[in-house]
């Protein structure tokens, strides 16, 4: 009897230690489960955008790391270089541009928000008040030189060739410039605030995640905002081509593309920064 009881709790025993086991094994799948996915952006407004997304990412299984880029040639090499899974930072023709240059073979995985770029001045109240002989200050990313110069051209202060592709164009495509307009297009983006800060020259072109992050308000201190309207320069989420059918990528963009997120942007940039979805 005795002998019958010990095997019949040694069987008993081993049976609760197996379904502890299973337990222990369930839950670690479990956790298993979540996707780490390292994301690179810019300050402002990207990291804030995808700091708003991180808790939905993690109901969703994916445990989303920030890295930050002050700068708009380190992102691109990251994702190169399979440091970061994605980047956040950069709009469409940037991105051709990159691959162009580099060779990058990324694709655009979706577009999430428009950063309108806006021309600031400290001596000038409007662009119509630039005197001759003015001069503007740019970035030296030549993907954004054809975006300011249209601007120019729809304000009327110049022209460009006939037939040029005005994401592509470049200072010398302009045809007629009435008040010989002077362009300084070899400065860093990043210290486009700050130059203007130091009010040098007559008028600087700043892009918004710049002057949102140097404390300016791009819907209200410049003189000239382009018009968010059929706006080729939405920003997106870029990946090395064919992890834009990765679930966790897929999942990224549909998160930041959700009316939570894209109503977050509205309430929070007040048109500094337009969700594309709703421009």
């Amino acid at each position: 009897m005795k002998k019958w009881l010990s095997a019949l709790f040694a069987a008993v025993l081993v049976l609760a230690l197996a379904a502890c086991g299973s337990n222990d094994n369930a839950e670690g799948s479990k956790e298993g489960k979540t996707t780490k996915l390292v994301v690179g952006a810019s300050n402002v407004p990207h990291a804030e955008i995808l700091e708003q997304a991180k808790p939905i990412l993690k109901k969703k299984g994916i445990d989303l790391k920030i890295v930050k880029f002050q700068d708009y040639i380190l992102p691109n090499k990251a994702l190169a270089d399979k440091e970061i899974d994605a980047n956040y930072f950069q709009h469409i023709p940037y991105l051709e541009s990159q691959k162009k240059e580099y060779g990058y073979d990324f694709v655009n995985a979706g577009g999430i928000h428009i950063e309108p770029i806006g021309i600031y001045s400290k001596k000038h109240k409007s662009l119509e008040e630039l005197p001759k002989g003015a001069t503007i200050i740019m970035s030296n990313s030549v993907a954004d030189h054809g975006r300011i110069l249209s601007m120019l051209e729809e304000k009327g202060l110049i022209k460009l060739r006939e037939g040029v592709d005005k994401t592509k164009a470049t200072v010398k495509d302009i045809v007629e410039n009435p008040k010989k307009l002077k362009f300084k297009a070899d400065v860093d983006a990043g210290l486009l605030p700050q130059i203007y800060k130091n009010n040098e020259g007559d008028a600087v072109v700043i892009n918004a995640n710049y002057a949102l992050d140097a404390g300016l308000d791009p819907a209200k201190d410049p003189i000239a905002v382009e018009s968010p309207k059929n706006n080729p320069y939405v920003n997106i989420i870029a990946v090395r081509k064919g992890d834009e059918n990765r679930k966790e990528i897929k999942t990224l963009v549909e998160v930041l593309q959700s009316k939570e997120i894209q109503n977050f942007i509205k309430e929070k940039y007040k048109g500094a920064v337009i969700p594309a979805a709703q421009k």
